[in-house]
């Protein structure tokens, strides 16, 4: 048999996905590709984030986007360890039981955030349902060791859903994150497959009600395309947002990890996100970014700026 590093780290990481047939990944079309990672600041970038024990999202999902982030020194941290809980069809993070918390990760990021001097950062997390609180406290904390090392950073959330731990989401929303961001990734009919742990009206609530707890909080969510949904599906996902009051909604394609993951249906044109961006927009939301290699947190410092002018803009002209 034939020694296959690849293989080997692909059933260590996706054990729960070795059963599945091989899906071919076919080629990615032209706008899609992207550049090598590499550059100074990309380097710098790299260190910072070994030396102070940090793990990125950047790095686990396998972003596109990492070599243009990483060269403008935007990371997303990923708080809680690298082994998620869930074991959703699309997702490149590893999954199994995860190590119990790092009590001094909070404090690390927030001094890597001050060494980085971050104006923006993005905190993440993989899912903890083996955790009462599904790792709420670790959150708040995170947040509380960034403000205490760097005040005029603003930060931005992505938490994973909290099922079935009450109290969890409103703990979080009041560590007051200027941006509070969970994804619905896909639309309803493709939870059973593409989500499986997780149940679309959790996730809906769940931003809704970060808005009951303090309506200034800034609310996003993210949806992939290329699973095989319709734009009429789409729609509806993007009303169910606005009816939850979200702010900002992200759409991007979806790129299939492994042969193991779930496949690409179909590649969405730039012209085709084009038209979702001006459709949402028309729906309401504050901020719409919908090209094909948007990501949760890409261009995230930038696109904050954007929200806050947009709601100014808007309460200014609901004045007058």
């Amino acid at each position: 048999m034939t020694y296959n590093p690849d293989l080997l780290d692909r059933a260590k990481r996706h054990p729960e996905k070795q059963k599945n047939p091989d899906r071919p990944m076919g080629k990615k079309p032209d706008w899609i590709r992207v550049k090598a990672p590499q550059g100074a600041v990309y380097e710098d970038t790299k260190d910072i984030v070994k030396k102070f024990k940090l793990t990125t999202v950047c790095e686990e999902a396998g972003c596109p986007n990492i070599g243009e982030c990483w060269n403008k020194k935007h990371a997303t941290f990923m708080i809680m360890g690298e082994v998620c809980t869930r074991a959703c069809s699309f997702c490149n993070v590893a999954t199994g039981k995860p190590d119990a918390l790092d009590k001094m990760e909070p404090l690390r990021v927030g001094v890597a955030v001050e060494k980085m001097n971050l104006k923006h950062v993005v905190i993440t997390s993989v899912d903890r349902d083996d955790l009462d609180d599904g790792g709420a406290e670790h959150f708040v904390k995170t947040i509380e060791a960034i403000r205490f090392k760097s005040p005029e950073t603003s930060i931005e959330i992505l938490t994973p859903d909290f099922k079935n731990k009450d109290g969890a989401t409103d703990a979080v929303a009041r560590g007051r994150p200027d941006v509070f961001n969970h994804n619905l990734e896909t639309v309803p009919r493709l939870y059973p497959t593409i989500r499986p742990g997780a149940r679309y009206f959790t996730s809906l609530r769940l931003l809704e009600r970060v808005k009951e707890v303090d309506p200034s909080i800034f609310t996003k969510s993210g949806l992939m395309v290329g699973l095989g949904e319709t734009r009429e599906e789409i729609g509806q996902v993007m009303d169910d947002l606005r009816a939850a009051d979200v702010d900002f909604l992200t759409v991007g394609q979806y790129l299939q990890p492994t042969p193991k993951h779930a496949p690409v249906e179909r590649f969405w044109t730039p012209d085709e996100f084009a038209d979702l961006e001006k459709w949402a927009r028309a729906k309401g939301f504050l901020m719409v970014s919908a090209s094909p290699l948007t990501r949760s947190s890409y261009h995230a410092e930038d696109d904050f700026l954007k929200l806050k002018a947009a709601r100014a803009d808007k309460l200014k002209h609901a004045v007058i």
